[in-house]
């Protein structure tokens, strides 16, 4: 294949500008975390997941989110639901994909083997939706809906275009793919290239448009978006009402008494977002990645955010309690040292624990509640994350509210183990003593990345994904299996703060002769940042430290708190545009396509020699 020639390279850039303005809540800076994820919402049968980092093929849990470099596995007789936003993807028996790249511009997945249908319901300008098989990469450069099989062992790829447009490049090769038509392509350095029309649907398409029509007639498409995954399983376990305050809200049916948000379930981490919130319930994902939580008439009820295109994933929109002995977890008397949060009201600011950019402190604030302002996000942003003063922070709704807080051991959360079993009550009169903290000063360990109950699964591919052949048109971000650092780890506890690798050195390990002894914290009483983006707990000002901690608020800032000021500071004013609100017609809803008249089929492809494509 030639080289990308001027012409096509200014339209890859105009592209890619567009996208910016056209989507602001893309527009982020590399700093900060994608802005979506994956979720395995739909499980029939077996389907075991592996977590990038780990060996182990675990029993997947339908709410654990998914991101660049994890894996997924449906057993014989099983199938298994994706979604990536408005987008959703099917998978049949005996099928593994993989996600080589995951974040706000780039889906790219490999199909080790097996059937997927994908439903791509938009696609922005500027954005790459690619999958990869062991012979040929298809770019889908339209919406519509797609099946995707591939037989690695005979190196050949199918592809039904039902609807939409695609290209595929392969063996220096590239051809479009139009709609109503099926094209099979075997070989690797030789392609062999056949069109015809498409064929009837089988079961499994069958079961697909199903589960398209299933959100097609979702009511809660009228108070949320589309691009927020798990829209369509409210209707079936809550109600929509009214309320004076903030307008349509969410109420939850069959919780027990005294049920509070974030307390059935568990927390992992997940980079780089760091601590993430895995409920129990069937509709237990939006409701807690989007939006806020408020209690009204008695009980509560799911605020969420404005209907816009691209609301900003959040991995928990809680904040955590601080005390004494924040340093560490938290310390509430009596014996008691644990880890205490609480969930965000419909008017409190999210500040992220994470590293990230002013511009999406703004952005996942203003898509996920409809009662606060950019300026108010701002003026939080430089006062908690730029000066360190947490005045505002200890003006949350639910942060003294006993009803609202949940508290665990140490041992509880750092292990993924259920909260609900382990909740230990704490008492308004101990809340007053504590302040609230924008994340879990807990470092993670092994068993952090995926539940205490799952069971590995005997259920897994018989070659792992790496070591299948995959042909990529797009540089992966994922090219090796890369290493978990925890704090049973020597990386962990490096006092590099972040340093960059040493020439010639792999995998982002640097051997520290001065490293802490394995599951130990560094000296100084905070956490040292893990090459998973574990940020560096600082404490806020003006409470009881340990030594060599911050100094009041008042108290002169060191050159190294100084630093984020300055280059706050020195950057130029931007103004905030707002995301453009999400409409059904921006997205691909309709009527399923098995339930279509048959049209007339379109007549083949020219050969391939006619229709390749110079690069």
């Amino acid at each position: 294949m030639r080289k990308l020639g001027p012409i096509l390279a200014i339209m890859l850039f105009v592209a890619a500008l567009l996208s910016i303005l056209v989507s602001p809540a893309l527009a982020q800076d590399d700093q900060d975390p994608p802005g979506r994820v994956a979720r395995l919402n739909y499980i029939q049968g077996s389907v075991s997941y592996q977590v990038s980092g780990d060996q182990n093929w675990v029993q997947a849990d339908p709410n654990r989110p998914l991101t660049t470099g994890d894996n997924l596995w449906a057993d014989k007789d099983s199938r298994g639901e994706v979604h990536i936003g408005s987008t959703a993807i099917r998978m049949s028996s005996e099928t593994g994909i993989s996600f080589l790249t995951l974040d706000d511009r780039t889906v790219q997945l490999q199909l080790a083997q097996g059937a997927i249908e994908v439903h791509l319901r938009r696609l922005a300008p500027g954005e790459a939706f690619e999958i990869d098989t062991p012979n040929v990469a298809f770019t889908l450069t339209h919406s519509g809906e797609y099946r995707i099989e591939t037989d690695p062992n005979a190196s050949s790829t199918v592809i039904v275009v039902r609807e939409g447009e695609g290209e595929v490049t392969a063996g220096g090769e590239s051809w479009d793919l139009v709609s109503d038509q099926q094209y099979t392509l075997q070989g690797i350095d030789q392609i062999s290239y056949d069109a015809s029309a498409a064929p009837a649907f089988d079961d499994f398409e069958d079961w697909c448009q199903s589960r398209d029509d299933r959100e097609n007639q979702a009511a809660s498409a009228k108070y949320v978006s589309r691009d927020v995954d798990g829209y369509y399983d409210l209707d079936d376990y809550g109600d929509w009402q009214t309320d004076s305050d903030y307008g349509a809200v969410w109420v939850p049916r069959g919780v027990a008494v005294g049920w509070a948000p974030y307390q059935l379930g568990h927390w992992v981490y997940v980079a780089p977002w760091g601590w993430t919130w895995v409920d129990d319930e069937p509709w237990g994902f939006a409701p807690f990645h989007y939006g806020r939580w408020a209690f009204v008439r008695g009980y509560w009820a799911w605020v969420p955010g404005p209907v816009v295109v691209r609301p900003v994933y959040a991995p928990a929109l809680v904040a955590f309690v601080g005390g004494a002995g924040f340093s560490l977890g938290v310390s509430f008397g009596g014996g008691f040292a644990g880890v205490a949060w609480f969930p965000l009201g419909p008017r409190d600011v999210y500040v992220p624990g994470y590293h990230c950019s002013a511009r999406y402190v703004q952005t996942i604030n203003i898509t996920n509640t409809r009662v606060v302002n950019v300026t108010q996000v701002t003026n939080v942003y430089n006062n908690v994350v730029i000066n360190r003063n947490t005045t505002y922070v200890n003006n949350y709704t639910y942060a003294r509210n006993e009803r609202a807080v949940t508290a665990v051991s140490r041992d509880t959360f750092v292990n993924a183990r259920p909260v609900s079993k382990a909740v230990v009550h704490v008492s308004a009169e101990q809340l007053q003593a504590a302040r609230p903290v924008d994340t879990a000063p807990i470092a993670p360990t092994r068993s952090s990345y995926v539940s205490a109950t799952a069971r590995v699964a005997t259920a897994k591919p018989a070659t792992p994904f790496e070591q299948r052949p995959v042909v990529a048109r797009l540089n992966p971000a994922v090219s090796r299996r890369a290493p978990v650092y925890t704090n049973e780890s020597p990386e962990f506890n490096q006092p590099n703060r972040g340093a960059t690798n040493p020439p010639g050195q792999q995998g982002g390990r640097v051997n520290q002769p001065n490293a802490q002894p394995q599951g130990t914290a560094p000296q100084g009483g905070t956490q040292q940042q893990s090459r998973e983006g574990f940020r560096p707990f600082q404490p806020p000002s003006g409470t009881n430290q340990p030594a060599g901690g911050n100094k009041g608020g008042n108290a002169a800032q060191t050159q190294e708190q100084a630093q984020p000021q300055r280059q706050y500071n020195e950057r130029p004013a931007m103004k905030y545009t707002p995301p453009p609100k999400a409409r059904d017609e921006m997205y691909d809803v309709h009527p399923p396509l098995n339930q279509k008249p048959a049209q007339p089929p379109k007549q083949a492809e020219k050969p391939k020699e006619q229709n390749k494509k110079e690069k």
